[in-house]
C-alpha cells in the first residue's frame, strides 16, 4: 500500500458564520475563473466578463457585484478589461478635485513638517482601511475603494471649518459629502455609477438614509477609524496631546493610538459584521468609538488655539465668496453652470480651492498694497 496522502494543514479559505457575509482567512485561494487564451509565459487575459464572473462566484451573498450596478446617468460602452467600479475608481484618482486634496487641511492648518496628515493622505488611508475590511468580509473591493477615494472629494478648504464658513451662503447646511456628488456630477462630470455616488453622498454619518450598499457602510467605518487614529497621532506630534492624555477607557478598548487602534477597530468591525450579516460594530465598542470622537472634538478639533485659526479661516472663505459673487466674471467657466446664480458659482469655486490657494487669493484681493 502506498503512503497516505499528506494532509493540508492550512485552513480552508472561508469560515461562514452568517449566510450574508464571509470571513476570508489565509490559506488556499478560491478558484479563479480564467479565459482559455493563457499566454505561454503563464499570464492570463482577464477580461471584464471574466472578472465579473469571478465576482459572482467569489463574493459574499450581499456584496455588490459590478454586473448588477444600477448604472450611470449617461450610458457608455463597457470597458474591455475593467469593471464599472474599477473605472469609477480610476476616474476619481485622475480627477482634478482629487489632486487638490493634497493641499487641503485635515486637522492642522498649514502645519510645519512633512509628516502631518493632509486631506489626501487621509483619503488614501481610508481607502486602505476600507479595502482591508471589504476583503475580510468578501465584499466588493473596487467599489469600496472608489467610494473611499471619493468620500472627501468635495471638501472645502480648512477642513470642517470650511463647511461652517460656507453654510451661511446656502440654504440649509453646506456639507462636503453632498457637495462631493455635485463635483463628480456637474463641476467635473465623471459619470460615475449610482453605487459610488450614493456611497460618497452617504459617507457622512449625519446623512440619511444610510448607504444603500454594504461597501458604502464600510467607507463610513473606515473614515472614522482612519481619522481617529491619525488625528490623535498628529495631535501628539504637534504637542497638543501626550500619549497618557488619552483616557484609560479608550486605551483599554482599542490599545495605543495609531496602527493598534486601526487593527483593533477593523477586527471589531469584521467580527461583528460576520456575526450580524451586515457591516456593523458591536454596541459596546461602537459606543466607546463615538465617545472617543467626542473627546477628540473637545481636546483637539475645537481646542482654543484651533478656534482662533478657525475664525481666521472663516473670514478668508467668507471674504472670497462675497468677492466672487460680486465679480462673477472672475469665476472660471467650469464653475459657472447654466443653472447656477452668481452666489452659487462663487460658493462652488471657493469650495474647490486648496488652503494655500485660498490664502494666496485672499492676500491678492484684500491685503493692502505695500503692507509687506
Amino acid at each position: 500500500m502506498g503512503a497516505p496522502a499528506p494532509v493540508d494543514p492550512r485552513p480552508s479559505v472561508t469560515v461562514r458564520t452568517h449566510p450574508n457575509l464571509i470571513r476570508v482567512l489565509p490559506g488556499r485561494k478560491p478558484p479563479i475563473v480564467t479565459t482559455p487564451d493563457a499566454a505561454p509565459s503563464g499570464l492570463q487575459r482577464r477580461t471584464r466578463q471574466v472578472r465579473e464572473a469571478d465576482e459572482a462566484q467569489r463574493l459574499a451573498p450581499i456584496a455588490t457585484r459590478a454586473a448588477d450596478t444600477r448604472g450611470r446617468d449617461r450610458e457608455e460602452t463597457e470597458d474591455a478589461y475593467r469593471t464599472a467600479f474599477e473605472r469609477d475608481r480610476d476616474r476619481i484618482l485622475h480627477s482634478k478635485a482629487f489632486r487638490r486634496l493634497k493641499h487641503k487641511t485635515q486637522v492642522f492648518l498649514n502645519p510645519d513638517g512633512d509628516h502631518f496628515v493632509t486631506r489626501l493622505t487621509h483619503t488614501l488611508q481610508v481607502a486602505q482601511v476600507g479595502r482591508s475590511i471589504a476583503n475580510a468580509l468578501g465584499l466588493n473591493e473596487p467599489l469600496t475603494e472608489a467610494i473611499c477615494l471619493g468620500h472627501d472629494i468635495g471638501h472645502a478648504p480648512f477642513g470642517h471649518t470650511g463647511e461652517d464658513a460656507l453654510t451661511p451662503f446656502v440654504d440649509g447646511e453646506w456639507q462636503h459629502a453632498i457637495h462631493g456628488v455635485r463635483v463628480v456630477e456637474l463641476l467635473e462630470p465623471l459619470n460615475l455609477t449610482f453605487e459610488v455616488r450614493d456611497g460618497i453622498r452617504q459617507s457622512s454619518w449625519k446623512n440619511d438614509p444610510p448607504p444603500s450598499t454594504p461597501e458604502g457602510w464600510v467607507c463610513r467605518f473606515a473614515d472614522r477609524i482612519a481619522y481617529l487614529a491619525h488625528d490623535a497621532q498628529d495631535a501628539m506630534r504637534a504637542g497638543v496631546l501626550r500619549p497618557d492624555d488619552i483616557p484609560a477607557a479608550y486605551r483599554e478598548m482599542f490599545g495605543s493610538p495609531g496602527r493598534v487602534w486601526i487593527d483593533s477597530m477593523v477586527t471589531m468591525v469584521v467580527d461583528a459584521s460576520v456575526a450580524e450579516g451586515w457591516v456593523t460594530m458591536a454596541p459596546e465598542p461602537l459606543a466607546v468609538m463615538h465617545e472617543l470622537r467626542e473627546w477628540m472634538f473637545e481636546h483637539v478639533y475645537l481646542r482654543p488655539d484651533a478656534r482662533i485659526q478657525a475664525t481666521r479661516a472663516v473670514k478668508v472663505i467668507g471674504d472670497l465668496v462675497e468677492w466672487y459673487a460680486a465679480h462673477p466674471e472672475e469665476v472660471p467657466g467650469d464653475y459657472r453652470l447654466a443653472d447656477s446664480g452668481d452666489l452659487q458659482a462663487a460658493v462652488d469655486y471657493v469650495a474647490g480651492m486648496s488652503d494655500k490657494y485660498a490664502i494666496r487669493v485672499h492676500d491678492e484681493r484684500f491685503r493692502p498694497a505695500g503692507l509687506y
